[in-house]
């Protein structure tokens, strides 16, 4: 045999397992790109999952905390008979405030116009309690500031503040559970 032959005899095999490396290769390579994009895809669904739940949660807790700071459910949580006029309204102001610094945190997972809506709420409640008070005395029965609260609540054209920001927060989560995001 001279080398002519052996070299075609050489080619003869190697040639071929060439072919079916480089097919094999190519098949394995698509393969496995395939099924990391589908790992992704599996992480990045369960990472969305997670972050609904969690939107949806603070959704449902800024709700209560718009709930709480309804005079009609903040004032019957801190009111005591024996109070004055201002042990009341101190009563009512830590009380609103130790609730929004505890949902403070929600305010990442809600668009910003939310918690706008939430913190200007806040803010018109206590500034509500706060232009009440001042036209009481101070040491009269907290019966007085309890009334007038409820008095000029009732009385309030249109909608209150804390409804229109329920709906704010309502109409939001329903856009979230829908499309996902916003």
């Amino acid at each position: 045999m001279d080398i002519a032959t052996s070299l075609l005899e050489i080619l003869k095999y190697t040639i071929p397992a060439l072919v079916v490396l480089i097919a094999t290769s190519t098949i394995v390579n698509r393969f496995l790109i395939s099924e990391n994009q589908r790992k992704q895809m599996a992480i990045f669904q369960d990472a969305q999952d997670v972050t609904l739940r969690l939107r949806l949660q603070a959704y449902e807790r800024l709700t209560l905390f718009i709930e709480r700071l309804s005079p009609r459910q903040l004032i019957p949580r801190v009111y005591d008979p024996s109070m004055t006029v201002q042990d009341l309204q101190t009563a009512m102001m830590l009380a609103v405030r130790t609730e929004f610094e505890h949902n403070l945190s929600q305010q990442i997972y809600v668009s910003k116009n939310v918690w706008e809506t939430v913190k200007g709420v806040k803010e018109q409640e206590l500034n509500m309690l706060n232009r009440i008070s001042q036209t009481l005395d101070p040491e009269a029965s907290a019966r007085e500031l309890h009334a007038r609260i409820i008095e000029v609540v009732s009385k309030a054209e249109g909608d209150l503040p804390t409804d229109v920001a329920l709906q704010i927060i309502n109409e939001e989560a329903i856009k979230v559970m829908k499309f996902g995001s916003f």
